[in-house]
This record gives structure tokens, sequence and C-alpha cells, in this order.
């Protein structure tokens, strides 16, 4: 969108200065050596200069919007990571400040390091077989 917006403007001021340059009248408009039909009167030629302004400003307002909106989306992006990475962060020091907890925890307990698969038995004590053979070794 962006270089069609840039198309347009240039395409604008190559008409405005070829109408500058190869025009000798007041109520003719000549474009590279070319007649324009149509273009007689003083006003004529004045509509056809806001057109070529119009077209213009319609290029510009194109390239300059979407110049501005693949800014704010890389802002945002920007913004995004820099959000991710702090939450990075602030999960890492929460991760370490629970690791130093289990390990403050387990100093001051004295018993032997437990694992996920420890399942707990009748009288405080662990069991580390497996959950599913457990079960099924069960006898009622």
């Amino acid at each position: 969108m962006v270089i069609l917006g840039i198309v347009l403007a240039a395409a604008a001021v190559a008409v405005g200065i070829g109408v500058i340059a190869g025009n000798s009248s007041s109520a003719s408009i000549e474009i590279f050596g070319k007649h324009v039909p149509g273009v007689q009167t003083d006003g004529q030629v004045f509509a056809a200069g806001v057109l070529v302004a119009f077209v213009f400003l319609i290029g510009m307002a194109l390239a300059f919007l979407t110049m501005g909106r693949a800014l704010r989306a890389r802002r945002e992006i920007r913004d995004l990571r820099d959000q991710h990475r702090e939450s990075l962060s602030t999960l890492e020091m929460e991760k370490q400040q629970l690791q130093r907890e289990l390990a403050r925890a387990r100093n001051t307990t004295g018993g032997p390091a437990t694992t996920a698969n420890d399942i707990p038995v009748a009288g405080g004590q662990r069991s580390n077989r497996d959950p599913v053979s457990s079960f099924f070794d069960r006898t009622e």
C-alpha cells in the first residue's frame, strides 16, 4: 500500500510538471506533448489541477497511513516481546525462590528427598511403588 501511495503521488507530480512545462496557452492542457481533449476554459484547467492535487493527496495519505499502521504494529510487537521477557524473568525468580524454600524445608526435616511417585501410606510412611501397580496389587 505504501508503494501504491507513492506511485499515485509521483504520477500526480509528473502530470503537474508535464502541464507546467508543456503548456503555453491559458485555456488548454498539454501533457508531455499530447493535448488533453475537453479542456477549453480556465475553469476546466483549474478543475484539472484540483483533480491532480487530489490524487497527490490521496497517494500521500495512503502512504503515511500505511506506514503509521506498520509502525504501530512493530511497536506493539516490541512491547509484547518486552512483557514476555519480563514475565519469563519473574517466573525464573519465583522458581529459584521456590527451589531455595524446598531445599530449606528438606534440610530442616532432615528426611530423604521425596519424588513425585512417592505414595503416602498409613502411619505417615511413604511407599516408592508405582501408583498403578499398587492399585492392582491390593487384595480385598
